[in-house]
């Protein structure tokens, strides 16, 4: 029966549908911050830089100004007329939205404090900050708006207050006594104790910060937009943003002056104004693999989003819908793929300035034939098995206490076609204490490299951390067609992969896509301290059929089943080939993501 004429037996929420924009995103308020800014004429770039921004305000447990950002950009005519193919056609371009390491942070240096690895809270874990840097330079590519006009809005917000949500309670309430620990964190988020849900609250700092934004460019818009916008990331990297900042970490340098990582931690600060001062955002090609007739574009290898690529090549050799939707086949085949993916990512992946990753190999027909024939369909494998031509092997599984930290995403579409995908992340309230006068934290991104020599994904000065942020963008025959993502480390190329595939191989509507049923392996380091493995490990929502969960584990799968509703906050936007209509979706996973349109 075709997908119109069954009843969606998942869905909870309606599939958004528009003709001249859809947003979606982690916050309803950010998506509605986002939908404004194309009713008052801006592009796709414009809506999605202006929710970015909100995201880093609402949803401060999950990302921050002090994090990270990675985005995914595609324009029908191609931005700044650079972005083609060799055919001259419209390409995708990802800008890298990952800071790198301080120049002054080595493996020695790291390994003289006594670690086996880098922790998974405090200063000791800041990369440069890296997301205001990418959001401008999306509206200096892509947009056709002001700063003023994207980050104004949200700066406003900052001001007049918002309403504390279920989500957001929780972790403070949670974090209470590590952030009452923290002064400046303290101030921030505890002026009166831990507020209810309902409750407003201003963020006056945040807001002051980003003014000082606003006013580089004002300042100098007389000499153009693209002036005004740079002067903005100069102001941030290079002025009073930075010298907060540096008069922060400054006496964090000094072991006997550093600042608690976290509770029963004294460890020092690395970041050096130098290092901000170099910063510059990249703006690179992504990585693809034709599936099915979709083009599907992900970040290179500092990201760990070529791994839904592998995923899918792995896939492409199986009839997959002839299996059934989560079917104990099908759930065991995607798990198995997703372990051999991972095994690779762990084994190939860091960042391409210092590591040469054999993109091309792992995504070829013939290595994907090759780890094809090790799936066995009637077992769970126990190894974890990398391909040949590793270098360094497998770093060791570390232990101690768990990182806290989480993520966001934003998928937004306009009526010409443009599309943005981006996942912003880290600067985690709960993982860094606030930096005074700036109302944000830094992030502690740099916990996912690791200390071990010869390792892609070994710390280095400058390098990038092989991040899990990890954006989807997908063309279909050339022309635009999609974009998804979501929060969930490790488990963001697994739920994701399986939205595409509801869609793709047994064509549900996108928000049926969404909301359906979850899972996810853990056969893998984790890439969040103290980077767990468990082993044949497998997470499934607890909607799945019981009897398919039994048959699972009797091939083998160490099956942890979940809360019904618990896995991911995907978001998804699509344009509809037969009709051109635009449509959005958003998982009712935590009750905070929305999509909304035009």
């Amino acid at each position: 029966m075709p997908p119109e004429e069954r009843e969606p037996p998942f869905t909870t929420r309606p599939t958004i549908m528009a003709r001249r924009g859809v947003v979606t995103s982690g916050h309803y308020l950010a998506s509605q911050i986002g939908l404004e800014v194309l009713a008052r004429g801006g592009n796709a770039i414009d809506a999605g830089v202006a929710t970015a921004f909100a995201l880093t305000l609402l949803k401060p447990q999950e990302c921050g100004i002090g994090g990270e950002c990675p985005i995914l950009v595609f324009q029908p005519e191609g931005a700044r007329g650079r972005r083609t193919d060799r055919d001259g056609r419209p390409n995708p371009y990802v800008i890298s939205g990952q800071g790198r390491a301080p120049q002054s942070m080595s493996i020695a240096r790291v390994r003289e404090l006594g670690l086996s690895d880098v922790p998974g809270s405090g200063l000791i874990a800041a990369a440069v900050p890296a997301t205001a840097g990418a959001l401008i330079t999306a509206l200096l590519e892509s947009g056709t708006l002001t700063l003023a006009e994207t980050l104004g809005p949200v700066v406003e917000l900052a001001r007049d207050g918002l309403a504390v949500y279920p989500a957001l309670h929780r972790t403070l309430a949670a974090f209470e006594r590590r952030l009452g620990g923290w002064p400046s964190s303290a101030e921030v988020f505890l002026d009166s104790g831990v507020p209810a849900v309902g409750q407003i609250v201003r963020f006056p700092a945040w807001a002051a910060a980003m003014t000082h934004l606003l006013d580089a460019e004002v300042r100098h818009g007389s000499e153009g937009r693209e002036a005004g916008l740079q002067a903005a990331i100069d102001a941030f990297y290079r002025g009073p943003i930075a010298e907060s900042i540096e008069r922060f970490v400054a006496p964090a340098r000094s072991p006997g002056n550093a600042r608690p990582a976290s509770p029963g931690a004294d460890l020092p600060a690395f970041l050096e104004p130098a290092d901000l001062a170099a910063h510059r955002t990249t703006v690179e090609g992504p990585a693809a693999y034709r599936y099915r007739g979709l083009d599907v574009f992900k970040c290179p290898p500092w990201s760990q989003g070529p791994v839904f690529l592998q995923q899918l090549a792995l896939l492409a050799g199986h009839d997959v819908a002839a299996l059934g939707h989560n079917s104990t086949a099908y759930i065991h085949l995607v798990a198995e793929a997703a372990k051999l993916a991972f095994a690779d990512r762990e084994a190939f992946y860091g960042d391409p300035a210092f590591v040469d990753v054999p993109i091309d190999r792992l995504l070829s027909d013939a290595y994907n034939r090759e780890r094809r024939a090790l799936i066995d369909p009637d077992r769970a494998s126990l190894e974890l098995r990398p391909g040949a031509g590793s270098a360094a092997g497998i770093r060791p599984i570390g232990g101690g206490v768990k990182a806290d930290g989480d993520t966001t995403h934003v998928d937004v579409i306009d009526g010409e076609g443009n599309l943005f995908t981006a996942t912003p992340s880290g600067g985690w309230l709960q993982s860094s204490p606030v930096v005074p006068g700036l109302g944000f934290p830094l992030g502690t991104r740099l916990q996912q490299l690791n200390l071990v020599e010869g390792h892609p994904n070994a710390l280095a000065p400058g390098k990038r951390p092989r991040t899990t942020l990890s954006p989807t963008l997908v063309l279909r025959d050339g022309e635009p067609h999609m974009v998804f993502g979501t929060e969930g480390g490790d488990n963001q190329d697994q739920w994701t992969l399986q939205v595409l595939l509801n869609v793709v191989e047994f064509g549900m509507g996108l928000q049926e896509a969404l909301d359906a049923p979850l899972f996810h392996s853990t056969h893998f380091p984790g890439s969040f301290f103290p980077h767990e493995m468990e082993r044949a490990g497998l997470v499934v929502e607890g909607r799945l059929a019981a009897q398919t969960v039994d048959a699972l584990r009797t091939m083998g799968h160490d099956v942890v089943d979940d809360d019904d509703w618990a896995s991911g906050q995907v978001t998804a936007a699509r344009i509809t080939p037969e009709t051109g209509l635009l449509e959005a979706g958003a998982s009712p996973r935590t009750m905070a993501p929305y999509a909304v349109g035009r």
